[in-house]
């Protein structure tokens, strides 16, 4: 599974591609006004931390409209994808930029014929909203696993993004469901790599660590560390 991190914060997109395993980053018009920065200024800045796909969300609702800021995204980088809402205008547009060679992330997807639609148009990525169905009482993670069925069925080449996402179990149950790619929020980035036995399991090392005599790897380690 891929990871993005979802965010509007470049600080937080330069820690996480610390980690070594960032795949790419998602945006939206909702995190990037929290940031207070101009979206085409910090898609910019985010692209001279990753080389990953970057999505970058257009924010009209007509297909001319939608056509011109997705050319205008499409100058910006070769790894910027222009993020269009799954209507019908932008499925409209998803053809239109399939056709030019435009990558695409169909966006706001909450049922599977609404993702089939995504993949018939040509979307690089469709991004199902795990949480917010579950916030209404329906298994966001259901919907994965019905797309992931779908494209199977057909070969569609469509990667399945999950979004809204909310903790650790979301990214498992949809690596478990096949999912292509999940994109995190960045205080999961830290969840994942939580579990109470691992810090039971850590400070125990360390406690006995400090009884073993310094051999001459730890010697010349302390050695190097000093300067």
């Amino acid at each position: 599974m891929k990871f993005f991190v979802d965010t509007g914060e470049i600080d937080e997109i330069r820690e996480a591609a610390k980690l070594g395993i960032l795949d790419g980053v998602t945006t939206n018009p909702s995190l990037v006004a929290k940031s207070g920065r101009k979206y085409k200024d910090l898609v910019k800045e985010i692209c001279d931390v990753t080389d990953g796909p970057i999505s970058a969300e257009v924010l009209s609702t007509d297909y001319d409209g939608m056509m011109f800021e997705a050319h205008e995204w499409h100058k910006v980088a070769d790894n910027v994808v222009v993020k269009l809402p799954l209507i019908e205008d932008g499925i409209k547009a998803c053809v239109t930029c399939t056709k030019e060679g435009i990558k695409t992330n169909v966006t706001l997807c909450f049922g599977p014929t609404q993702a089939l639609l995504a993949a018939k148009a040509g979307a690089t990525f469709v991004s199902p909203f795990v949480g917010r169905l579950d916030d209404i009482a329906y298994d966001g993670l259901e919907l994965i696993r019905e797309i992931r069925k779908i494209y199977d069925n057909y070969k569609y080449k469509t990667e399945i993004l999950t979004a809204s996402v909310r903790g650790p179990l979301h990214i498992r149950d949809a690596a478990l469901a096949g999912a292509d790619i999940a994109t995190i929020p960045f205080k999961v980035f830290g969840q994942l790599l939580k579990h109470p036995l691992t810090d039971v399991g850590l400070k125990k090392f360390v406690e006995d660590s400090a009884k073993i005599p310094k051999g001459t790897m730890i010697l010349e380690r302390d050695k190097a560390l000093k300067h």
